[in-house]
């Protein structure tokens, strides 16, 4: 299926790591003009110069910090400028690593957690947000996560900023579908790459939680960047245009009841 996203410009917030990147390369190969946008330049540049070098697109590398209101505002005006307007946004930058009961929580991680993962991705949006009403149109998917869904033992920051966002695409939908803008939450399970192939025995020897999970999911294995990317490309096409405010899930079944 040929996906029309020629001649659109999307932006991909965390874009550097290993969804956004696999975001990345697939709305590339798709056709789109892609800004791979990250707080780490080096790694941005490295994926925006695989882009041009393996599917010869248009694809430029931009640091930007989410948390800093200031750097936002005049990295998307200056996108804004350059590129004739941000047709698509991926909300895809956030942080996973918090980890800790309720009561021992670091209050910095926490802090950290909600500047990065919930305000980050509302100071992006909203930046983005007037001009493609301006225009009638606009793609915004939004990375929540299955723990966004179901809490996670131990992630009360990533689990209620991943909740916060659901919440948040939805708001979404409803103030842009007069002016032809889509918003939709995506819900991954926990994404591992190439683990998700090792057989069992292997994976329990890298990762007890990880080969657990894995059992505990009705396909049998953990996510991969590849399971995500082609329905983040979808959801950002003119193929879904009658798609918005939903919460979808890609999971491999792990959010259904099991045993």
């Amino acid at each position: 299926m040929d996906l029309g996203l020629t001649d659109r410009t999307a932006v991909v917030t965390g874009g550097a790591g290993r969804i956004g990147s696999e975001d990345c390369r697939v709305l590339a190969q798709e056709g789109a003009e892609v800004i791979v946008l990250d707080v780490n330049l080096d790694g941005a540049e490295r994926v925006a110069d695989e882009l041009v070098e393996e599917y010869d697109a248009t694809a430029h590398a931009v640091e930007c910090d989410l948390t800093d209101r200031e750097d936002v505002g005049d990295t998307v005006a200056a996108l804004e400028a350059e590129t004739g307007g941000i047709d698509i946004l991926i909300n895809n930058a956030g942080l996973v690593d918090g980890r800790g009961r309720v009561e021992n929580f670091d209050d910095e991680i926490w802090d950290r957690d909600v500047a990065v993962n919930l305000t980050g991705t509302y100071n992006i949006t909203r930046e983005v947000f007037p001009h493609m009403k301006d225009r009638e149109f606009g793609r915004i998917v939004t990375m929540s996560s299955i723990a966004g869904l179901q809490g996670g033992f131990g992630q009360v920051s990533y689990s209620a900023t991943k909740s916060a966002l659901i919440g948040f695409g939805k708001s979404l939908a409803l103030e842009g579908g007069k002016h032809g803008i889509t918003s939709n939450i995506l819900t991954p399970t926990i994404v591992v790459g190439d683990l998700a192939d090792l057989p069992h025995e292997q994976l329990e020897a890298i990762d007890e939680n990880f080969a657990r999970l894995a059992d505990a999911t009705p396909m049998g294995n953990l996510g991969r960047e590849e399971d995500v990317a082609p329905l983040v490309a979808f959801l950002a096409s003119d193929h879904a245009e009658y798609i918005t405010g939903q919460v979808v899930g890609v999971t491999g079944g792990a959010d259904l009841l099991y045993y």
